[in-house]
């Protein structure tokens, strides 16, 4: 067993596999069909003829006729239609000879046993799947994963059904990654900030999970992610208040740089001579019009600062 990382977690073990596909010995099959035919016609002709000449020649005229008529029918049953993006797998009492992708009628050894594998590109979708995650929030998640067979050989025999194991492993995948981040957070990879890397992730997650089957993973996206019903409106109060606090820190940061600006250049220009408490007031004056929610409202103040 070798070891492979997955980028959110432990390890996960994948068995070594002997097997790799092979292309098999193969022919065309259009001039063998023509010749089988040929063989059968030949083979009624001769058997007519041994009947039409009695006698010995009857015996001699069947035998001939079922040998050519069981050559010709031996040769047929080595004919093998392959549509486009479709593979035949052949096995020879019991043991794998190769894999023929060539599409068209191909002729191959009579008597292997066909097995045919698709090779196009297929969507498998997985239900909308209820787990926690890292900080223990229940979520809901679901995934669609573009893959096809890029092994036929480890498809057929490394696995019992390579399409339920690309969906099993497709839901283990998913449920590992979900368990892995956050849903939400602003300090490290998140599920919902951080889509384009999760989805990376999870491809090579179950790239690795389904290297076995011979299965290549060309693309996976999460199409739902949302927090579990019972916990929602919860959450989505300390979102809003998140994004209150968020905004607010933005409105300080900017008015404070603001009444700075407007303090150097009253000092630059020198329009009006300030001591520390008329700065003080200023600046208190300033930011709370700066970081008011409601338009300031002037006040006429008819003495001074002092009075």
């Amino acid at each position: 067993m070798s070891e492979v990382t997955t980028p959110a977690g432990p390890p996960v073990e994948m068995p070594e596999l002997e097997i790799e596909e092979r292309p098999a010995r193969d022919a065309n099959g259009w001039p063998l069909l023509g010749l089988s035919l040929l063989l059968i016609l030949v083979a009624a002709a001769v058997l007519a003829g041994g009947i039409a000449a009695g006698g010995a020649g009857i015996a001699v005229g069947v035998a001939l006729g079922v040998v050519l008529a069981l050559a010709g029918l031996v040769i047929m049953a080595g004919l093998t239609p392959v549509a486009p993006r479709e593979a035949r797998v052949l096995q020879v009492l019991g043991r794998y000879s190769g894999t023929v992708r060539t599409d068209g009628l191909r002729w191959v050894n009579p008597i292997t046993d066909r097995k045919k594998v698709s090779t196009r590109i297929r969507n498998h979708e997985t239900g909308l799947a209820k787990v926690n995650d890292l900080e223990g929030n229940p979520i809901e998640i679901s995934a669609v994963v573009v893959w096809q067979v890029e092994d036929t050989a480890r498809a057929v025999f490394a696995v019992d059904d390579f399409v339920e194991f690309v969906a099993f492993q497709t839901e283990a995948a998913v449920r590992h990654i979900a368990g892995s981040f956050p849903y939400d957070s602003h300090e490290q990879l998140s599920l919902r900030d951080n889509a384009d890397e999760i989805t990376g992730k999870l491809s090579e997650e179950l790239s690795l999970r389904v290297a076995s089957a011979g299965v290549k993973i060309i693309e996976s996206r999460i199409t739902g992610l949302a927090y579990a019903p019972e916990i929602a409106q919860a959450m989505l109060r300390r979102q809003q208040a998140g994004a209150v606090v968020a905004a607010r820190q933005r409105i300080v940061e900017g008015a404070v740089g603001m009444v700075q600006l407007a303090l150097d250049r009253l000092d630059e220009e020198n329009v009006v001579d300030l001591d520390e408490e008329r700065k003080a007031a200023m600046v208190s004056n300033l930011l709370v019009v700066l970081c008011a929610d409601r338009d300031a409202q002037p006040v006429v103040n008819t003495g001074s600062l002092y009075q």
